[in-house]
């Protein structure tokens, strides 16, 4: 038995309740090492020593390449458990808890694993409809001025004497105007980039958090566009900007004035006095920056006083707007406390307010339900970009590295995280594909795979850009086609995810992953009321030839399909099939 790869953690992704009445378990072994996971759980409060103990046995629910996870969930357990597991490979059997393995039981209870209480407020629990949801990101400089019209060109205003600037034109009004297009693409929920006042055009450099950027519009625009947005059935969530600020944001100016005298120097990190802005862009500012970007201070969001402003300002958009939720920007920079605090404040108002921290990394540490609901799942588009882009990950690498992020996360996490393949800080998905047909399969993954889809403004028309002057490109209204074979794509598979329960509710699980293929199978599949259960796979071929499918594979009926003919799926070709019971 391979016992180096065996691994459990007592209150985590491995073991966690997904509400009162279940609670799922988790163990790691070896790929193909067991043959038998079993579980044993008691009530931790038992009166009887030693505790009585049921057993449960466990299946493999997914596969990397280096391990199995074994999963089971418990069905109105008790509230406090105790638990251990046993392990066999057919050779040997061993018992597994406290992180030691060994061939016998004891009577002191509190040596094996635990779930102290499964409480109802430690589990996680995303707004419920994050999982029914497909997003659509604008930029907002970038979309749209007015109806199916970008102007192309900025403008220079002022607010309190100080410059900000647009650069090609992009408005609130314009936003509002084009929710028609949004409805018949299919999406139901957008996520702008910042509205505030701010001095560039991407107005991430923010100087008033009250208020929406005067090269945008005005703050009854935004009040309109959330009233036209909630009247056809789209939810708005906004972007909040707390890591850092601009440089004539108030309190900074304070400090710039009046330096040590300042009552906002604990605002921020790391001043020197003077505090003086370098002229050399390339110097490096005498105090902490946004990266080293000297026109962006960042916040010192663990000074009481700070916090409680930011709060102020998350409880604001909230209440008196009723926008539907953050995107929260250098969140992994941010400390943790700031936002515990700034969760509570947001969910006073509105607990149905979701929470998407900008997160690049593995963002396990950030959603354990007392920080964010869900993250920018970056993850998701470093894998899609190995297999669909550049084609240097296999099916089994790229199913590997799929269930290795979804396994770091408890499952109503997953579907919760924001899978985008693209977005204002990135290459266009479509720049990274060889051809048109790749990006077509990287779409359809998307949108047939746990969590919230994020489509970035014109990708649904094929907009392409390697650099930030050319994926920050203007929505091309004057050429848009929404006849064209990509737009159509688009709106099909957002109808069929809609249409379907499972393809955003049900259980993911792959079907085809061999080594040295690129041909990728998996299903969605969700136990109806009745008990049975309905099923719909999925198969993309990365191949440039024709591959057969396996026959038994292949029963049902084809909901959608491009490629597949007498159980052969063509080069870059794709089936969806709805599986007999």
């Amino acid at each position: 038995m391979n016992r180096s790869a065996v691994l459990h953690i007592p209150m985590s992704q491995y073991a966690y309740g997904t509400d009162e009445e279940h609670i799922v378990l988790r163990l790691r072994a070896g790929r193909g090492d067991l043959t038998e996971c079993i579980l044993h759980y008691g009530d931790r409060a038992c009166r009887l020593t030693p505790v009585l103990f049921t057993e449960q046995k466990m299946a493999v629910v997914a596969q990397t390449e280096e391990f199995d996870y074994w999963e089971t969930t418990l069905e109105h357990p008790y509230k406090r458990l105790c638990y251990y597991f046993t392990l066999s490979d057919g050779r040997e059997e061993v018992l597994y808890y406290g992180e030691r393995f060994t061939d016998h039981t004891v009577d002191d209870r509190s040596e094996y694993y635990q779930l102290p209480f499964n409480h109802r407020a430690d589990i996680v629990a995303p707004p419920e409809w994050a999982q029914d949801t497909i997003i659509y990101n604008i930029f907002p400089d970038s979309f749209a001025t007015e109806y199916r019209y970008l102007c192309g060109r900025g403008e220079e205003k002022e607010w309190g004497g100080i410059p900000t600037r647009g650069k090609l034109g992009g408005t609130i009004r314009g936003i509002c105007e084009n929710v028609e297009y949004l409805k018949n693409l299919g999406v139901n929920a957008i996520y702008i980039n910042p509205i505030f006042v701010a001095g560039e055009y991407h107005k991430y450099d923010l100087l008033d958090y009250f208020h929406i950027d005067p090269c945008f519009g005005t703050d009854d625009d935004f009040h309109r566009l959330i009233d036209v947005f909630h009247a056809n059935g789209l939810k708005v969530i906004i972007d909040g900007v707390f890591n850092h600020c601009g440089w004539y944001f108030f309190a900074f100016d304070d400090v710039v004035k009046k330096g040590e005298q300042s009552a906002y120097r604990d605002w921020f990190y790391g001043l020197t006095y003077p505090v003086v802005r370098p002229e050399d862009p390339e110097e490096y500012p005498g105090y902490e920056c946004f990266g080293y970007e000297r026109m962006m201070p960042k916040l010192n969001l663990a000074n009481p006083e700070t916090a409680e402003y930011f709060c102020k300002v998350g409880r604001y958009w909230v209440e008196k707007f009723h926008i539907d939720g953050w995107r929260l920007d250098v969140a992994s920079e941010i400390n943790d406390g700031f936002w515990r605090k700034f969760r509570e404040s947001v969910k006073s108002v509105d607990p149905n307010a979701i929470l998407i921290g900008e997160v690049w990394e593995s963002a396990a540490h950030w959603l354990d339900g007392t920080m964010f609901d869900s993250t920018m799942n970056y993850d998701f588009r470093k894998h899609c970009r190995r297999f669909f882009g550049e084609q240097t990950a296999d099916a089994r690498e790229f199913d590997s590295r799929m269930t290795d992020m979804r396994m770091r996360y408890r499952k109503q996490t997953v579907y919760a995280q924001l899978n985008l393949l693209d977005s204002h800080d990135v290459s266009r998905f479509r720049s990274l594909c060889r051809d048109e047909e790749s990006f077509r399969l990287a779409v359809i993954f998307q949108m047939t795979f746990p969590g919230m889809p994020s489509v970035f403004y014109g990708d649904e028309v094929g907009l392409t850009g390697i650099l930030e002057e050319e994926y920050r490109q203007p929505m091309p209204w004057d050429t848009l086609d929404e006849s064209s074979p990509l737009f159509l794509l688009y709106q099909k598979a957002i109808t069929l995810r809609k249409k379907e329960a499972v393809l955003r509710r049900g259980e993911y699980r792959t079907l085809l992953a061999e080594p040295g293929s690129r041909v990728y199978g998996y299903e969605r599949y969700l136990e109806k009321e009745d008990g049975s259960i309905e099923s719909i796979r999925i198969f993309l071929n990365m191949e440039e030839e024709n591959v057969p499918l396996p026959e038994e594979l292949l029963g049902g009926e084809i909901l959608w399909q491009e490629g597949l003919k007498e159980g052969q799926l063509a080069a870059k070709g794709f089936a969806l099939i709805r599986a007999r019971d």
